[in-house]
């Protein structure tokens, strides 16, 4: 009897439903987080929210629509109190003088905003005049930038301190790194302190809505308002004093920022440690997020010091988003730092 040649067929039972290699599960990313991970999803939402721009065409609906509201109100006003004149001249009068004083609070708020804007577009020009005097060693464009620095914070009496020891030693300072570093130290410093402890309560703030509030989008809520808050009072320290649309408008600016550079995103060192560490493992995933939404608040409101500080981080330290955090969230969830 001779052997068959050739490879030799062995039928296995249930050889369907073996694993092969094209039914084998996906290889888990490293990088990626597990799907239980916080994400600080209200905090990347309230960004995403605040840095979207609208489109020209959105823009032309809006301000066609408050034209048309403020055309049909003032024809309103105006023969309501024309009217009112007619029938009753007393009363007429005195809604006359409601109407016109109501207008004058409205130029005041307008002329308001216009300084604000003003004054934030001056916190920007002496921030990049300081940035090309650094980068040229430019000891003459330094000294231009102190004196209008020293201007800015001329009426206020918790820079007098500053100023004053900045004026007694600036004459000893030959060089362009020397004489910024100086006045950062002597003028910027304290304001620093001041708008650390902004980003720490809007941080525990955030922190705690999120953890405590199970309603949908008030975290969201919560997390934009408290941002906006946030930048708004880091601006007014440093000197910006914005109003309303200039506060938004700012805010609007940092958040795209943070957007566009992936800051506002679990997945680095930072965040990566707070979200993946031991601690949220013993603690619900509500809590978590409370954690998450707080560290990235910190890092906005890190982000917010740099655009509204009108000299660079040089010669002072910048803070430390971790060390922000773990102030501002010590003992909020427990004994236990989170960082």
């Amino acid at each position: 009897m001779t052997k068959p040649k050739g490879p030799i067929l062995i039928e296995l039972e249930q050889a369907d439903t073996a694993p092969g290699p094209d039914t084998a599960p996906p290889v888990p990313d490293p990088d990626t987080p597990a799907p239980d991970t916080p994400q600080g999803r209200a905090m990347q939402t309230a960004a995403t929210l605040a840095a979207r721009r609208p489109s020209r065409l959105s823009r032309l609906f809006w301000g066609l629509l408050l034209a048309l509201l403020g055309a049909v109100l003032s024809i309103t006003a105006w023969d309501f109190a024309t009217g009112l004149v007619a029938r009753a001249p007393i009363l007429g009068y005195g809604v006359t003088a409601l109407i016109a004083a109501f207008l004058l609070v409205l130029l005041v708020i307008a002329l308001r905003e216009l300084a604000a804007f003003s004054r934030l577009a001056r916190i920007d020009s002496l921030h990049r005049a300081s940035q090309s005097a650094l980068a040229e060693d430019d000891l003459t464009a330094a000294r231009a930038v102190v004196v209008d620095l020293t201007r800015l914070y001329a009426a206020r009496d918790d820079t007098r301190w500053g100023r004053n020891r900045l004026a007694e030693r600036q004459a000893d300072q030959f060089d362009a790194a020397g004489l910024l570093g100086l006045a950062e130290i002597e003028l910027l410093v304290p304001l620093d302190r001041a708008a650390t402890r902004e980003i720490e309560a809007a941080a525990r703030q955030v922190a705690t809505v999120t953890a405590l509030v199970p309603l949908a989008m008030a975290d969201v809520v919560a997390a934009l308002t408290a941002n906006i808050r946030m930048i708004r009072r880091i601006a007014e320290i440093y000197g910006g004093r914005s109003g309303v649309l200039g506060g938004w408008r700012l805010a609007r600016a940092v958040m795209a920022h943070l957007v566009a550079t992936g800051a506002v995103a679990v997945g680095d060192d930072l965040i990566g440690s707070v979200a993946g560490g031991g601690l949220l493992s013993k603690v619900s995933r509500r809590f978590g997020e409370g954690l998450v939404n707080g560290a990235l608040t910190a890092r906005v409101g890190v982000a917010a010091m740099e655009v509204c500080r009108p000299l660079p981080f040089t010669r002072a330290r910048r803070p430390s988003v971790s060390g922000l955090v773990k102030r501002a969230l010590t003992g909020l969830f427990g004994g236990q730092a989170p960082l």
